[in-house]
């Protein structure tokens, strides 16, 4: 995997070339967590609102899988109040719960996953798993020496720490317990969908 770093620089972390570098050629974990540090926290109150996302590539088990089965973002009520998994096709995106989902196939995903049988199957049992309720909150935490916006889960052992790249673009690491290696994912301000669209 090539490292899509273009300096030393802060600035020049994380340019939209470098991102799209990252996305198609893919990055390290190692070098995907050191980037990560190079960058400024971000205030929670500074993460409310809707956003596109999508991985960033390092060779875990969830790179692209999740885009595959139609994962579009996240949304931010308010600190308390957080939507962790938008799904949804075109304009119809529904916030999904992740508590339902079978977390023993999410950790370790088969070869099965990435089928055009198990898209059929998932488009077909996601609407069975959309929730109104929220399921995780923004908080303040400690994570590679700096404090900055996570999103703690409310039911499942999964951190989302974020780092700014700019005013409408975050890097996100997740950190699952059960996962030896961070997932890592780019979000930016929603612009292909907004709140009403979201199914509730």
């Amino acid at each position: 995997m090539s490292d899509p770093r273009q300096g030393e620089g802060r600035k020049e972390a994380l340019t939209p070339e470098a991102l799209e570098t990252w996305r198609r050629s893919g990055l390290t974990t190692t070098a995907a967590q050191a980037l990560f540090q190079t960058l400024a926290p971000i205030p929670c109150e500074d993460m409310l609102g809707t956003w596109d996302g999508y991985g960033l590539p390092t060779g875990h088990p969830l790179d692209g899988l999740l885009e595959l089965h139609g994962w579009r973002g996240k949304r931010f009520r308010d600190l308390d109040t957080a939507d962790p998994l938008l799904f949804g096709r075109g304009r119809d995106v529904r916030a999904i719960s992740p508590a339902l989902l079978p977390h023993a196939l999410v950790v370790r995903p088969p070869a099965f996953a990435r089928t055009g049988l198990a898209r059929s199957a998932v488009r077909l049992v996601l609407p069975l798993l959309a929730t109104a309720r929220p399921a995780a909150r923004l908080r303040p935490l400690v994570f590679a020496g700096q404090v900055s916006a996570a999103m703690v889960y409310d039911h499942l052992p999964i951190i989302d720490h974020f780092r700014r790249i700019e005013h409408d673009r975050v890097l996100g690491l997740m950190d699952y317990r059960d996962m030896p290696a961070p997932f890592f994912f780019l979000l930016s301000r929603a612009t292909s969908f907004a709140d009403p669209d979201l199914v509730r």
